[in-house]
């Protein structure tokens, strides 16, 4: 087992715990901002000692992605960070891509939570977690035995399946984890495929976390010098951009700029869909109905990311290293489950 598997949340709860500190003993603005530059330029080098790729990239997406928008927030008084919180929902929230349902923790809110049944705070999320790792693990099988026989779209579309799947199946795990530590967590992913719109899937449905650090780290800020279409293009480039960073953690190759035009493309639509909706609304006229625009927003998201997203993320040979990674993985899980056995 390699060491960064105890390392690296160690350096991460110290860091954070150290941030929690700094943040209580300073006012917002430069002088924390100074005191937290130690945890930022420790989150930026966490990653690089995480040796599987696929780690990699989610140390990186927590860490450097999330984690320095939510202490960069910290250091200016916004964002969900409190100093007030108490040690262990500080950290726990700070490290990992969850947000309390309050900014501040209320004894008797987390009790109540605390409280509730274990069919409703526990069984379901893990039953549906349960289930797609069951797809991902089926996606993953096919991709081993049919991948080269499959075109490639077919085999972006299957690598977003199982994208989807890993990341909807951690995050309610890690909610369940808080819960079961007195803390209530929002709910990272609302159903995405349903989306009606592209604003309905970036702002309401699709990876929260990342809207909630964007929202008012880049969006707010923005708009209100250059207004709500520039910060909403802003947000979307800053997104394209870190993806980029989360990219190169991942792959270590110098970046083609795919990723940055996707979401710079899809900030384009965005910007473009909410004109069209306030023409609509001021002629009187109605938007498409949930049964046509859904599949139109699906096909869209979809379409974009196997021309633009997944060429960059699973191109050149870096797709038969996440597989043989997988492989390896799973090897290794069903030979020690065998040994306890």
């Amino acid at each position: 087992m390699h060491h960064s598997v105890a390392t690296v949340p160690l350096a991460v709860t110290a860091g954070m715990l150290y941030a929690r500190a700094a943040a209580a003993s300073t006012r917002p603005g430069p002088r924390r901002l100074i005191a937290l530059v130690p945890v930022l330029a420790l989150l930026v080098a966490l990653p690089f000692s995480v040796p599987l790729y696929g780690a990699r990239g989610l140390a990186a997406f927590f860490l450097v992605w999330l984690g320095e928008f939510k202490l960069l927030l910290l250091a200016f008084g916004r964002g969900p960070l409190d100093p007030a919180l108490r040690p262990l929902p500080f950290a726990f929230t700070a490290a990992l891509p969850v947000k309390l349902r309050q900014s501040r923790i209320q004894q008797a809110d987390a009790a109540a939570a605390a409280a509730r049944p274990v069919t409703e705070t526990v069984a379901l999320p893990l039953l549906s977690s349960g289930i797609k790792v069951a797809v991902m693990a089926s996606v993953f099988r096919l991709l081993f035995r049919s991948k080269e026989a499959m075109h490639p779209y077919a085999a972006s579309a299957l690598y977003g399946v199982a994208m989807y799947c890993f990341l909807d199946s951690l995050l309610p795990c890690l909610a369940v984890t808080g819960r079961a530590l007195g803390m209530e967590m929002e709910p990272q992913f609302d159903k995405p495929y349903l989306s009606s719109s592209l604003r309905d899937f970036w702002g309401r449905r699709w990876n929260l976390m990342v809207s909630a650090a964007l929202r008012p780290a880049v969006y707010d800020p923005v708009r209100a010098r250059l207004g709500a279409p520039a910060g909403v293009f802003a947000a979307f480039l800053v997104s394209g951009l870190m993806h980029k960073v989360l990219l190169y953690y991942v792959t270590f190759r110098a970046p083609t700029g795919q990723v940055t035009a996707f979401f710079t493309l899809h900030g384009t639509c965005v910007c473009a869909e909410r004109w069209c909706a306030r023409r609509w609304r001021r002629g009187c006229r109605a938007a498409p109905p949930r049964v046509v625009a859904t599949p139109l927003v699906v096909a869209f998201v979809a379409g974009t990311a196997f021309w633009l997203f997944f060429p960059a993320i699973f191109g050149d040979g870096m797709d038969d290293l996440y597989l043989a990674e997988n492989a390896a993985l799973a090897s290794s899980f069903l030979d020690a489950s065998g040994r306890l056995l």
